[in-house]
């Protein structure tokens, strides 16, 4: 769980979460309350985030110390071939105006949620930050991984010219209770527990994956990512870019085995190899993440992942 490094640092901090209503933001907000910070989420109903304006209007109205920016137009590989345009736009335009705006209103500190899809399609593993500009990311999710990657160029050039505290963290791709199960925009590994759940529920005798399953992945617990988010809100204070991940690599193949062994799901896995596997591996150097600010996972993916089962068996309406 997350350390205080002191103990009233975030007792009575304004904090303005972007997002807070989505998967991470959830626990997020969840974890600050705790700690007693006054804790500030406005809604896309409230502000949309693209428009210069509204962006101006919420600083103006919700006055803070520190803003974490985790909003996003994100999803997997099917969505994101769908609106290439869209996870373009909306993700660099939210970025580039939070940033400016926060400075111009004098806010202490911005943290910036980037991904790991920002990283070159073919990048060494383990993924380290300075490998980030090494090529062009694969390209089903390039333009949103771009759009994000731009924060992290504003960023530097801010603290350059304008001396703005603000930090880019690179989270791996995150799991947990209250993920987004929708089939249309889900993750992997929600979308892999939804369909083995409904088809035991359902007596179905297969399911569908997409790919081949030969491609890795990481996978961090969100609570997890929540207190690496902390951790480097509170002590970390440099522009360069910082992996957030657990360093636990697991094939497609692989993962599919173990959430349907773990679901009771005994039927046909069939691969569909007409669609596309996404980047063929995935694994974080996260030793940067533990040397800055003391930030090491501590959830198992077993453990996890039955935590996630668990979250969806009694909150899915199937």
């Amino acid at each position: 769980m997350y350390r205080i490094v002191e103990m009233g640092f975030w007792h009575g901090k304004r904090v303005l979460v972007t997002g807070g209503s989505g998967f991470l933001g959830s626990h997020l907000i969840d974890s600050l309350r705790k700690h007693r910070a006054e804790v500030t989420a406005p809604s896309h109903q409230q502000y949309d985030l693209v428009d210069k304006d509204q962006v101006v209007q919420m600083y103006d109205e919700n006055p803070c110390e520190l803003v974490i920016h985790l909003a996003a137009t994100v999803g997997g590989i099917g969505i994101n071939r769908e609106h290439p345009g869209k996870f373009f736009y909306d993700n660099l335009m939210m970025g580039v105006q939070l940033i400016e705006y926060a400075r111009r209103f004098k806010i202490p500190k911005f943290v910036a949620l980037g991904t790991v899809c920002s990283y070159p399609k073919h990048t060494p593993i383990p993924f380290k930050e300075e490998d980030l500009w090494n090529g062009y990311p694969e390209e089903t999710n390039a333009p949103y991984g771009l759009a994000k990657k731009m924060m992290l160029v504003q960023s530097q050039a801010y603290r350059q010219e304008y001396k703005y505290n603000s930090i880019f963290l690179l989270p791996v791709n995150l799991y947990g209770p209250r993920d987004n199960f929708n089939p249309d925009s889900s993750h992997v590994i929600p979308a892999l527990i939804k369909k083995c759940v409904d088809a035991v529920e359902s007596g179905a005798s297969s399911i569908e994956v997409w790919g081949d399953g030969s491609p890795t992945r990481e996978f961090l617990y969100v609570q997890d990512a929540v207190d690496g988010i902390l951790l480097a809100a509170e002590k970390y204070e440099k522009s360069e870019p910082v992996n957030l991940g657990s360093s636990f690599e697991i094939s497609i193949k692989d993962l599919v085995e173990l959430i349907a062994k773990e679901t009771g799901f005994k039927g046909q896995i069939k691969w569909d190899t007409s669609k596309p596997n996404g980047q063929p591996r995935r694994k974080l150097d996260t030793s940067k993440a533990e040397r800055e600010f003391g930030f090491k996972s501590t959830t198992t993916f077993h453990s996890g992942l039955r935590k996630t089962i668990d979250w969806y068996r009694l909150n899915s309406n199937g």
